[in-house]
This record gives structure tokens, sequence and C-alpha cells, in this order.
């Protein structure tokens, strides 16, 4: 029986992970995690007279490169000069060649959002009127293709791996002390190791190309692996390689000198030291992930990432201890089968994974979607209600297996009673009661041993030897012929007891239900490696309000409410041009924080004598209202608390001083509130 179930296991798995990669290739990896909420010119914006320059608002911080910002003509020649850089907080700009003529142009952008995730746009602006164009615009990121794809399935094994090891190694500390010593379990174990330590490597080739240029010639481009390791994702898998070192010595100490020590208080004190050092490893490794992805950014980080940790602890100590239960139940030795009260026991573990989870899970849910139309609107929610409803399922299953569980338990001890009795009634094992229960598994080897036994011959007939006088020393003979038989008893005792423990029909209730337990949690990691990939719902929504909300409101206010004004200036003097920036958030009635930044016209910060802002709404008679903000850093004011005290369109002057006798005001109107 068990040798049709085993091709049946490995199909189901070959099955299962084929719907996994199914559900990987069906996700769209260019799905961003930052989203731009303004721009100036505004997508679609007809401005009168050419920008110095170009700037794009995103929803959290990016890091940009020389090429993050380009600009391109109506015949798709750049027009962007000097590489782009940060205005203010999460704002970013690249200045433009002056003297640009009519015609519409091209912004594209490609730049890596604060939680590692690529992201790449385009949109169109023009100059005194719309032209023809021969840039297509696009917003395809460079990680759409087979780069972005074997980025995305080293994710997914990387997950796998940390699971099958920490939650397999907890497993066997936990639940199952015994297992130490079985083979099949340490494989197992060993080689989620193998996996993890395998994938964070080729992560940490693909991540340049990844965020890059996309193209499979520069994953062996050690200049680009020379970057990433300068980035936030590059110290976080080059931390998590370090931590596998430790993750090393913890296995080679839980299936070494754990397994083989015999005093009951050793183990025990070795066992509490392995369960400390397991839980700083695996939470260390859990953190790569927490440090560098969602958690890392957005909302209440500092409460988050840790919740992050514990959700991928409770991830692993279910599921990695699941597949180590069925590795267990399948292919543990007949002599040494996993017993009834290591199944209760990780039940009981299960069962508290499964109260984190919900816990941790429902933070993050709100966390990452922040409405409930999210659930259904976005991408993210919907991925969202998958997981839950796979989660759900993956409960039922678990209810059923701790019903077999609760059997196997009762039935154990009457089970051990009749085996006693059998073995007692039978101690030599070789009557033919036994050949009729092993059957097949006996070889025609075992039978002419059997046979020979049976008969009375001797393992040695030959005569002795006449010439020398002496007669043969058959001892040597006697003791091969002795270990054979003993070897040969020994397979038939582990086949007749393999063949009684199979034929438990709680304990084959028990392997089925945690089979279809094992292939459901394959696919819901395949699911949750997507979900980490895709845009968050809070973050989603914010984008498309942005994109609702720049169509009606005018070109200098970016969606997210904060308004951003660059104007050019000239006051005659020496060193009197450059470029004068306000930014004021959240540009809305009441009060609100003023920024101003003065550049040279080769975006160099440089301080001037003064600075002054007037607001002035000219169709209700209000102001001049001014405001004198403070110098805080090289070529950057700052004031709090600039009341606005009406809604409409408002003339922004600012009044640029820079010399004692060389001065110049200019003004640009803008929707506040």
């Amino acid at each position: 029986m068990t040798q049709t179930i085993a091709p049946r296991v490995r199909t189901v798995v070959l099955l299962l992970l084929a719907a996994a990669c199914a559900l990987l290739a069906g996700a769209a990896p260019a799905s961003a995690h930052a989203a731009v909420t303004g721009s100036d010119p505004a997508q679609g914006a007809v401005v009168d007279k050419a920008p110095a320059r170009i700037s794009l608002t995103f929803s959290e911080q990016v890091a940009m490169s020389g090429d993050s910002l380009r600009v391109l003509d109506p015949e798709g020649k750049r027009v962007d000069a000097g590489e782009p850089s940060a205005v203010s907080g999460t704002t970013y700009a690249v200045r433009l060649h002056s003297g640009l003529p009519d015609g519409t142009y091209t912004v594209a952008y490609q730049v890596v959002s604060a939680d590692s995730h690529p992201v790449a746009g385009a949109y169109t602006f023009s100059i005194g009127a719309p032209s023809k164009t021969s840039v297509t615009v696009s917003d395809q990121a460079t990680d759409d293709g087979v780069v972005g794809w074997l980025y995305g399935f080293g994710r997914y094994v990387s997950y796998a791996g940390f699971i099958v090891m920490a939650g397999g190694a907890a497993f066997v500390l936990a639940c199952w002390p015994r297992g130490s010593g079985v083979r099949p379990v340490q494989r197992f174990v060993v080689s989620g190791w193998l996996t993890l330590t395998a994938a964070t490597l080729a992560l940490l080739l693909l991540r340049g190309s990844f965020t890059g240029s996309g193209k499979v010639a520069d994953i062996f481009d050690l200049s680009l692996l020379g970057q990433v390791l300068q980035t936030k994702t590059g110290a976080a898998l080059v931390s998590r390689l370090l931590l596998l070192a430790a993750a090393a010595l913890f296995i080679a100490v839980l299936f070494g000198a754990y397994d083989k020590r015999e005093d009951p208080q050793e183990k025990r004190d070795l066992t509490f030291g392995l369960a400390i050092g397991g839980v700083v490893v695996a939470a260390g490794l859990a953190a790569s992930w927490a440090m560098s992805e969602h958690a890392s950014v957005g909302l209440q980080a500092g409460i988050a990432m840790p919740v992050d940790v514990l959700h991928l602890l409770a991830v692993a100590a279910w599921l990695g201890g699941l597949g180590a239960l069925l590795v267990a139940l399948y292919r543990t030795p007949a002599d040494a089968p996993v017993d009834a009260s290591a199944v209760s026991r990780f039940s009981r573990v299960a069962f508290g994974s499964v109260l984190a989870l919900i816990a941790t899970g429902t933070y993050q849910s709100w966390r990452q979607l922040g409405s409930w139309s999210a659930f259904t609107d976005t991408r993210y929610g919907q991925l969202l209600l998958t997981k839950i409803a796979l989660v759900t399922v993956l409960v039922g299953v678990a209810w059923i297996s701790r019903r077999w569980t609760g059997r196997l338990a009762e039935t154990v001890p009457a089970s051990a009673e009749r085996e006693k009795a059998r073995v007692g009634a039978r101690p030599d094992a070789s009557g033919d009661a036994e050949a009729q229960v092993t059957g097949d598994d006996r070889t025609d080897t075992d039978t002419e041993a059997d046979t020979d036994a049976e008969a009375g011959e001797q393992p040695d007939s030959r005569p002795a030897d006449t010439d020398s006088g002496e007669q043969p020393d058959s001892r040597p003979a006697d003791t091969e012929r002795a270990a054979q038989l003993a070897r040969q008893r020994a397979a038939r005792d582990a086949a007749l007891q393999k063949r009684l423990r199979d034929a438990d029909p709680n304990r084959f209730g028990l392997r089925r239900s945690v089979l279809a337990e094992a292939g459901v949690a394959v696919v819901l990691l395949a699911v949750t490696t997507v979900l980490t990939q895709t845009e968050p719902g809070r973050t989603e929504q914010d984008a498309k309000a942005a994109t609702s909300s720049s169509a009606s409101t005018s070109p200098d206010t970016g969606a997210s409410g904060a308004l951003t004004l660059n104007m050019p200036f000239d006051t005659g003097g020496e060193n009197g041009k450059g470029i004068v920036t306000v930014d004021l958030d959240p540009a809305r009635v009441g009060g609100n924080e003023m920024h101003v930044y003065v550049e040279r016209p080769d975006g160099e910060a440089f301080d001037i004598p003064e600075v002054k802002v007037d607001f002035t709404l000219k169709a209700k008679d209000i102001g001049p209202l001014p405001v004198v903000p403070d110098h805080i850093a090289t070529g950057h004011w700052s004031a709090n608390g600039v009341q606005i005290p009406m809604a409409g369109d408002w003339k922004v002057d600012v009044t640029v001083r820079t010399s004692d006798i060389d001065e110049v005001t200019v003004s640009k109107n803008a929707q506040i509130g």
C-alpha cells in the first residue's frame, strides 16, 4: 500500500508546485509600492512657456539614479540636464535645457521605492500647444521580464526555504525530539537551509538588473553588485547570509550533539539553549524581510516591523512544522514512527500559530488597506481575500487532522498491547503466519536463507584440508551467516511493523489530511509571495485619487494636497540668476507648512540676503498676506503656521534679493484649498 502511496504523494506535490508557479506567472511583478501623487507640470498640462525643471512627488521616499528621471522631446531626444535630486520630502526634480520649443514632451521615471520594489512610468505635458510625438509612453517596469520572473521566483523559494528550515527545526525541538535522529527529517530541515542560502545568493545577483536595466547580461555585473550592497535591500540580504551561517551551526548541534545526549538533565539544558538560540536566529532571519519590505515604510513602521517578524515566525511554525510532520508520517522508518504525543504537541503549536496569524494579519490588513472598499476595489485587497479564503480552508483541514490525532492517541495503547502479544507469541519472528503477513516483501534470498536454516544445513560444508592435516576453522563463516540471518530477520520485522503501522486507519486518515494541508499551504505561500509584490491597497487608492484630482486642479497643485511652485528669477546683478521653489503643505484653508528653496541654474543650492513671500486672493480682495520664512540651511528657508483664510485662485509673489541693490519679484497663481 505504501509503495502506491509514495508516487501519489510525489504527483500531488508536483501538481501543487505547478499551480504555485502558475500563480506566480500570473502575478504582475511591476506592481508599484510607491505611487506618483503629484507632478509639475502635471500630466497632460499645457504650459505657456518652458519650465526650468520638472518635479515628481511620490507617496513615499524613493531611490534615484542618474537616469531615474528622463525628459524627451517630440523626436525622442533627451532635454534634461544633470542628475535628478531631492527637492523636499518625497519630491524629486531634474533640470531642463533652456529655450525648449513648443510641443509635447514625455517624462519617464524609473525609481526604487522605500520597500525595495522598482517603480516605473511615464506621462506627457506640452509647451505652447500639443504636438505629435514619436515617443511611446509606457509604464512597464524593467522587472517585467525574464529577470523579473526570476526575482519573483527567488522570493518564493526563499520564503519556502525559511519556512521549511525554521518550522522543521521547531517541530523537532518542540514536538518530536526523537526526530533529531531520523534521517528523512534531517534531510528536510537541511534542504530548507540549502534552499534559502541558494535563493539569497541568487537574489543578490539578480537585484542590480532587477532594479536597473532588466537585462539578463547584467546579472553578473560586479559593479551593479557593489551598488546593491550599498542599498537597504542589499544589506538585508547580506545580513540574511550571515544569520544563515549561525543557523548552520544550530542545525549541526540539533542533529549532532543533541541527538547523542542520553542524560535527561543534559538534554533538557541543551534543549533550552537551542530553543533560545533558535528563536533569536529565526527572528533575525524574519527581520531581514521586515526591515526591507512593506513593514519598513508607511504607517506605524516601528510597530509594523516586529508584527511582521511575529507573523512570519508563526507561518514558519505552522506550515514548516506541517511539512516536517508530513515527512515523518510518510518517510520515517517503520521501527521509529512518529508517535501520537508528538502529533498532539504539534497540534497545540499549530493552534497557537493560527491565533498569532489572525492577530498580526488583522493589523497588517488594516495598515495596508485603510478602508473596507479597498478589499474589492484594489488588487491587493482581492489577493488578500484569496489568502483569507485559503487560510480558512487550511484551518478546516487542520481541524480534521486534529480529530484524526485524537483517535490515533486513543488507539495507540491498545495497538501497542496487541503488538506486544504478537511478538511474545512469535519470538523468532520466522513462522508461517509472519510469512503470510510479509508476503512479497520477502526476497528470494530470504526464502533460500529460511529454507537452509530449516533444513539444518551448515553454513560451510566444504571438506577439511587433507594436505595440511588440520581441521578448517568455520567460525568466520558461522559469524557471517549469523549476521546475514540477523539482517534478514530485522528486515522482515521492519516490514511487518510497517505493514501493521500502515494498516492503522487512524494513521492513514491523518496522513491524508496532513497531505491536503500541505497542498493548500503550497498555494497559500504562492499567493502570499504575490501579495508582497503588489501595491498596498492604501497606496493604490491614493494614486487613483491623485489621478482623478489632477484632472480638475491647477497644474501647480499636487493631488496629495501639497503645492510646489518653481519660478526662475534674474535680479540682473552678479550671480542674480536662479530658481526659487515654494512648497506649501497641505495647501488648504488653515495652517500650512511652507518651505522655500533657492538654487543656481546648475541646481546648486545657494544663500541670498533675503526671501519674502506674499499671498493675494484678488477675487475676494484679500492680501497681500506677507510671510517672512526663517533660514534653515544653505538655500533653504521655512515657515510654520502659514494661514490661508479662504479657498481660491491665489497669487503667490516671491521677492528675491541677491545683493543690497539687486532684487526681483516673481509670481505664479495656484489653486489653494
